[in-house]
């Protein structure tokens, strides 16, 4: 049995994990859903890192999940815990000693989803709802938090202090409907940043919340070999 540590992006709300916690839980592994303070100025990097370290414990078999944000935390708990995999699902691959804030403007993110929305035909300016929820069930949204966690800046402006990734499985999953990442962009900071190729599947940024399913059964799939 396998725990999969799973990590949450902006916000950093555990329960954008919750529609994939209980598919892990029936493939038979131990799903772990961490909450972060997202929404605290005094949280940053190091602060995340210690709260998904302290959630894996002493735990040996960790397949380390990392969504959209998430990505800047892996590494930092990747060198600390006893990590057997790391999977980044949408996330921001960062550069040994990168901001988030900087990662913007290094991997032309904001151009390339403006290129994906000409491309696909929806509207270039940011908004949650035609880039976050477009896949989202009505369902889902209407069940969950009256108010998503905002993000506090504090995160954004501390380096992500690693100095090369560990040698363990690394994959790459994305959401081929992905807007806010689209999918040709992370295929190119995937590639640049790690020699690594992109797996995807259906779904979009949120696709713990879209399609669980597939998400489940890549990470089960993975954990497998």
């Amino acid at each position: 049995m396998a725990s999969f540590v799973l990590v949450p992006g902006a916000g950093g709300m555990s329960w954008y994990w919750h529609r994939a916690v209980p598919l892990i839980r029936g493939a038979g592994h131990e799903p772990i859903a961490v909450d972060l303070p997202g929404d605290d100025n005094r949280a940053g990097l190091a602060t995340y890192a210690d709260i998904v370290h302290r959630a894996i414990a002493e735990r040996s078999d960790v397949i380390l999940v990392a969504q959209s944000l998430a990505g800047f935390t892996a590494p930092l708990v990747s060198a600390r815990a006893s990590v057997r995999m790391i999977v980044f699902v949408n996330a921001m691959i960062p550069k040994p000693g990168e901001t988030a804030g900087a990662w913007w403007g290094a991997t032309a993110a904001v151009e390339a989803r403006e290129q994906g929305a000409a491309r696909r035909g929806y509207a270039p300016k940011f908004d949650v709802e035609t880039y976050f929820l477009h896949d989202v069930p009505q369902d889902v949204l209407r069940d969950g938090p009256k108010q998503p966690r905002e993000e506090a800046e504090t995160v954004f402006g501390e380096p992500c202090r690693f100095e090369r990734w560990p040698d363990i499985p690394i994959h790459v999953l994305a959401g081929k409907n992905d807007r806010f990442f689209p999918i040709e962009f992370q295929r190119r900071v995937a590639r640049e940043r790690l020699g690594r190729k992109v797996d995807e599947i259906s779904g979009g940024h949120l696709v713990a919340l879209s399609n669980p399913e597939g998400l489940t059964e890549r990470l089960v799939a993975y954990e497998r070999g």
